[in-house]
């Protein structure tokens, strides 16, 4: 896969996926109901780590 990315972009997609995470985990151990934070989490960090993504055509 070519890579689309720029490193402001991938900066951005790993603290935005990071913080997700951590939030949908800190508040699942609490309610139990906001897991589902951490699935939606795990795309941008997913995309910054392999510096591409899928719905950007080059």
């Amino acid at each position: 896969m070519m890579k689309n990315m720029g490193n402001a972009d991938r900066i951005i997609r790993i603290i935005l996926g990071a913080a997700l995470i951590t939030a949908g985990v800190v508040l699942q151990v609490n309610s139990g109901r906001f897991w589902w934070l951490a699935l939606i989490g795990a795309v941008p960090f997913v995309t910054a780590s392999l510096g591409t993504c899928p719905c950007t055509r080059s």
